[in-house]
């Protein structure tokens, strides 16, 4: 019996190991049943894992030693690479992650008195290119793992030596508005924000897990099927012209298609008091007018939301311009008149690059997308005379 049990690993083991990180509850004690062992395992896991920040299953002492074997033959806790941390001046860190491949994706903490929050990526650059956003200029190449994704909690974390900080916690809160369109990578974002919400994953609350989109509608009104997450969306633009030319999925989800599956969304959460947060990159001379504010005010009307005003961040191949204080000013003052609780994004981290905007990464773009835009600024870059 002991050598056929031997084989059956033996046979297993030839087949990748499975990394748990990513894995929800649900996903964990499927596969725990698969491998001959108890469901219930999953939960003392999963607070090794995500409550400890443990990453051996030889110092998960509360499981049996034949199960910790069996664990170290047929599976790991592996969580992405940190290439490279830098620190702002205003208390900002950014961490570059290696996914592989040559390949980069950043995670930002941005600290705030007693909070911490973490914009964490979602695709190795964005299969959009939205016109004012770094990411875009960089291509794409592929969706992030869950356990990529779920990773940089983990690392993020552990680089403040938090899992050994008692109650005290680091990431108070996660915005899934870090690389790429969080919606196109659905099932493991999904997946991933499952572990930030359970109590024995990160136990954040619904209210403290956001994740924001672009406007992808088919997968918005299926995220309102499985989620209880905060919503953000990524407007930008008052009118559908204008936002086209701004993001580019527009042309196929217009907005009154967009913010009415943001309704729905909200009406499909037990939480009668949900609002949207409505998030305007506010662009020199493009869409920062008074006219604009009041066309944004007239359009929001019937969605119960907040809106946040970000000034934009230059980075390189952008031609935009950051607004002045005036312009934002004029804005918020049009928005909060016409009822709007209304905010201004105070930038953060802008000189490590990690306000919004500017998080860039490495991607080996097989869009090819990366390569045109920088010939386009190249060929913008005005002649010299000697």
């Amino acid at each position: 019996m002991a050598s056929e049990n031997q084989t059956e690993i033996t046979e297993l083991v030839q087949q990748p190991r499975v990394n748990l990180l990513g894995m929800s509850r649900k996903n964990m004690e499927a596969y725990l049943s698969s491998i001959g062992e108890k469901p219930f395992r999953a939960q003392q896991i999963l607070k090794w894992i995500h409550h400890s920040g443990i990453d051996n299953f030889d110092e998960m002492t509360n499981l049996g030693k034949p199960l910790r074997a069996k664990l170290q033959e047929l599976a790991e806790i592996r969580p992405p690479t940190v290439v490279k941390q830098l620190d702002s001046i205003d208390g900002t860190r950014k961490w570059a992650v290696e996914v592989g491949g040559n390949n980069l994706v950043e995670a930002v903490l941005i600290p705030d008195g007693q909070r911490g929050t973490l914009c964490v990526s979602s695709q190795v650059g964005c299969s959009l290119d939205c016109s004012f956003c770094a990411t875009g200029k960089q291509g794409f190449m592929r969706d992030l793992t869950a356990a990529e994704i779920i990773g940089q909690v983990w690392l993020a974390i552990k680089s403040y030596d938090g899992f050994n900080n008692g109650n005290k916690r680091i990431v108070t809160n996660v915005v899934m508005m870090g690389m790429g369109e969080p919606l196109l990578n659905f099932d493991n974002v999904v997946e991933a924000m499952s572990l930030m919400l359970d109590d024995f994953g990160y136990g954040l609350s619904k209210r403290r897990v956001t994740l924001s989109t672009s406007g992808v509608v088919p997968m918005l009104d299926k995220l309102g099927d499985v989620s209880t997450v905060s919503l953000a969306i990524s407007l930008h633009a008052p009118n559908d012209e204008l936002r086209s030319q701004l993001v580019p999925i527009n042309k196929k989800y217009p907005i009154a298609e967009l913010l009415a599956a943001s309704k729905r969304y909200i009406a499909k959460q037990d939480d009668t008091h949900r609002v949207v947060t409505i998030e305007y990159t506010l662009i020199a001379g493009v869409n920062d007018g008074v006219e604009h504010a009041k066309e944004l005010a007239e359009v929001l009307r019937d969605l119960p939301c907040k809106v946040n005003l970000i000034p934009f961040n230059p980075f390189s191949l952008s031609n935009y311009k950051r607004p002045s204080n005036n312009a934002v000013n004029r804005f918020w003052l049009v928005m909060t008149e016409a009822g709007y609780v209304t905010t201004v994004r105070t930038p953060r981290g802008d000189d490590i690059d990690a306000a919004c905007g500017q998080l860039a990464g490495q991607v080996q773009d097989r869009t090819k997308r990366s390569e045109r835009h920088r010939q386009k600024a190249e060929l913008a870059q005005p002649i010299r005379l000697v």
